[in-house]
C-alpha cells in the first residue's frame, strides 16, 4: 500500500478523492473542515487549518508516495468589489497552502520510488470568465508552480500534474447550484450539458497517483464538460 497524504478530505473533491484512494492505500487526510462520514473511511485523519497549524504536530510516514492538495476557494465579484485581501485570501487558499506542505513533505516524498503530487487549478485559468479576477489569478499560479515543479523535480523521478474542474457539486459551490433553474441554467453553459462531480475530480486524482500515469508531468488537465476547449 502507498502511503498518501490529502489536504482538505474534510468535503468536496478532497473527499471524494480520499474515499476512492483510502480503498487501496493508506491515507493521511488534513483538513480544517471535520465531516462525520470521514469516520468510516479507513484513513487517518487530522482536523488542522493547514495555512495556520502546524505540520510539525502530525507524525508522517517516512516514505510519503502521492499528495493531493484539494482546498479551493470560489471567489465570484465584479473586479472594482474585489479588494487587495481577496487577491490574498484566494493565493493564500490555493497556492501558498500548497506550497508549504509540499515543502513539508519533499524529504519524504523523494523517498519513494514513483512520488506523485497532484493540485487543482480550474478552467477559469483556462478561459477567461467574467467576476473571476481573483480565483482565475491564483489558479494560474497554481497552473506555473505545477509546471515548474514538474520540471524541478523530474531529476528525482516525482511526477506533478494539477486537474482542472470547471463547476463541480460540491459544497463550495451550493449556492451557485441552490435551485434546479440554477443548476440547469449552469448546466446548458457546458458542452455535455451539466455539471461537473466530485467522485469524477477524485477517479482523475487517483489515476495521476498511480502507476497508470508514470509517464505523466507537468500537465494541466481539465474535467470541464468540454468548455474549456468546445464551442457549440
Amino acid at each position: 500500500m502507498k502511503n498518501i497524504v490529502i489536504i482538505g478530505c474534510g468535503q468536496g473533491i478532497g473527499f471524494a478523492t480520499a474515499k476512492i484512494v483510502s480503498q487501496n492505500n493508506h491515507v493521511i487526510g488534513i483538513s480544517k473542515t471535520e465531516n462525520s462520514e470521514i469516520e468510516n473511511l479507513n484513513i487517518e485523519f487530522h482536523q488542522m487549518d493547514i495555512l495556520n497549524g502546524n505540520l510539525d504536530e502530525i507524525t508522517f510516514p517516512d516514505v510519503v508516495d502521492g499528495l493531493v492538495y484539494a482546498p479551493g476557494s470560489i471567489n465570484l465579484k465584479p473586479f472594482n468589489r474585489l479588494s487587495t485581501d481577496d487577491f490574498k485570501n484566494d493565493f493564500e487558499i490555493n497556492v501558498l497552502g500548497a506550497v508549504k506542505i509540499i515543502q513539508k513533505l519533499l524529504p519524504n516524498l523523494k523517498k519513494s520510488e514513483s512520488a506523485s503530487i497532484v493540485l487543482f487549478s480550474t478552467v477559469a485559468a483556462k478561459l477567461g470568465m467574467p467576476f473571476h479576477a481573483s480565483i482565475s489569478a491564483s489558479k494560474s499560479a497554481v497552473e506555473g508552480l505545477t509546471k515548474s515543479l514538474a520540471a524541478e523535480l523530474s531529476a528525482q523521478k516525482m511526477r506533478v500534474n494539477a486537474i482542472a474542474p470547471s463547476l463541480t457539486d460540491t459544497h463550495l459551490a451550493s449556492q451557485l447550484l441552490s435551485t434546479p433553474e440554477k443548476r440547469e441554467a449552469s448546466g446548458k453553459r457546458h458542452p455535455l450539458q451539466r455539471v461537473g462531480n466530485a467522485e469524477e475530480m477524485g477517479n482523475m486524482a487517483e489515476f495521476l497517483l498511480s502507476e497508470k500515469s508514470s509517464w505523466i508531468t507537468g500537465q494541466i488537465i481539465s474535467i470541464d464538460g468540454g468548455m474549456g476547449s468546445v464551442k457549440l
